[in-house]
């Protein structure tokens, strides 16, 4: 392979933002929730890297069978790796893609087919465009997926920032992560935030169930959310963490009280008497944790916390929440999934319509 961009590709990178960032010249993205992944293709050459040069090549047959025919045979684009459905973008799906038997990679890429949705071009040809404005990146880009199959897209666009605003309201429901945003002018700078996103974030009230130790030994590491669901089962939903190192060892001191006597009638007890892994406790070793001490410290089902998400996919935080503090004026019977804020999935058409022959 002998491009003018070669891989590994450390990708363009973006600095969290609170308020939608509004001047002229700047474009807005859905910012997608997927794999990120860059595409190399030199004539009948093709690969696909991660953001982190983890090379996903194997693990998505499909998407080389469509990317293959669909691009110039020279080019380099980023891009996500998403995995549809009806109700939007699957997330636990397109993680059990990554399996290490090459049967089992066969049979996920026909029963949960992924999808590559481009929205940066680095090269074409001989031409290296890391060095041009992202205005004209983006019209090469429009021009070499002007016919693309189905599973290959090109992520919408809007200089308006009112449709962002309505992209960010909407396609919440649909798995997406928020907004991105990009200066028309900006080159494309890898391993650089030089671009910004907006995410979704918000509250809940949360039982603390449990923690883990710190993986230094010396405090608290995380705090083991729950949530009742409408048959008043405990749900573990993820958990609270990123403490500084002195909040770790208060952190200690404050949960010692809860520990004494707590698994006699813990909800969770049959996943400390048994290991059970199911969906909605905290789990056992996996492919993805293998390595990992997933140990628990049960509580007393006493305490509430206020903590910090951004959306619940599956009825669990997608990413790990942040403690805001502790709620003693709540009961732990208020903690419900009722309390949190319910998105309707969005038509996802305009993007993944069914493409006319």
């Amino acid at each position: 392979m002998e491009l003018p961009v070669m891989p590994p590709v450390k990708p363009m990178l973006a600095k969290a933002v609170r308020e939608l960032p509004c001047a002229p010249g700047l474009h807005y993205e859905p910012k997608w929730d997927g794999f990120r992944g860059i595409v190399f293709r030199d004539g009948p050459e093709l690969e696909l890297g991660s953001r982190n040069d983890r090379p996903l090549t194997r693990y998505f047959p499909e998407l080389i069978e469509l990317l293959g025919p669909a691009l110039p045979q020279r080019c380099v684009l980023d891009g996500e790796i998403v995995v549809v459905t009806d109700a939007g973008l699957d997330f636990d799906t397109l993680q059990n893609r990554l399996h290490p038997a090459a049967s089992r990679v066969r049979t996920l890429a026909e029963r949960t087919p992924a999808s590559f949705v481009a929205f940066d071009l680095l090269a074409l040809s001989d031409r290296d465009l890391t060095a041009a404005p992202f205005t004209e990146r983006r019209r090469l880009l429009e021009s070499v997926l002007d016919h693309a199959p189905d599973g290959i897209y090109l992520t919408p666009v809007t200089e308006d920032p009112e449709i962002a605003r309505d992209w960010f309201a909407r396609f919440e429901g649909a798995g997406f992560d928020g907004v991105m945003v990009k200066d028309g002018a900006a080159l494309y700078e890898q391993d650089r935030r030089t671009m910004w996103k907006v995410k979704h974030e918000r509250t809940a009230d949360c039982v603390v169930a449990g923690f883990r130790w710190h993986k230094d030994g010396n405090g608290v590491g995380s705090l083991l959310l729950g949530l009742y669901d409408e048959r008043g089962a405990l749900n573990h939903v993820g958990v609270a963490s990123s403490f500084t190192a002195e909040r770790r060892r208060q952190l200690v001191t404050e949960l010692e009280p809860l520990r004494a006597n707590a698994p006699a009638d813990h909800p969770w007890r049959s996943w400390l008497d048994e290991g059970d892994g199911s969906a909605l406790l905290p789990g056992g070793q996996s492919r993805w944790s293998a390595g990992k001490d997933l140990s628990w410290e049960p509580l007393r089902i006493e305490l509430v916390a206020e903590v910090r998400y951004e959306h619940v996919m599956a009825g669990r935080f997608r990413h790990g929440g942040r403690l805001v503090r502790f709620r003693p004026d709540q009961e732990p019977c208020s903690c419900t999934y009722a309390q949190l804020d319910q998105v309707a999935p969005a038509e996802l058409a305009d993007v993944f319509a069914v493409k006319e022959p």
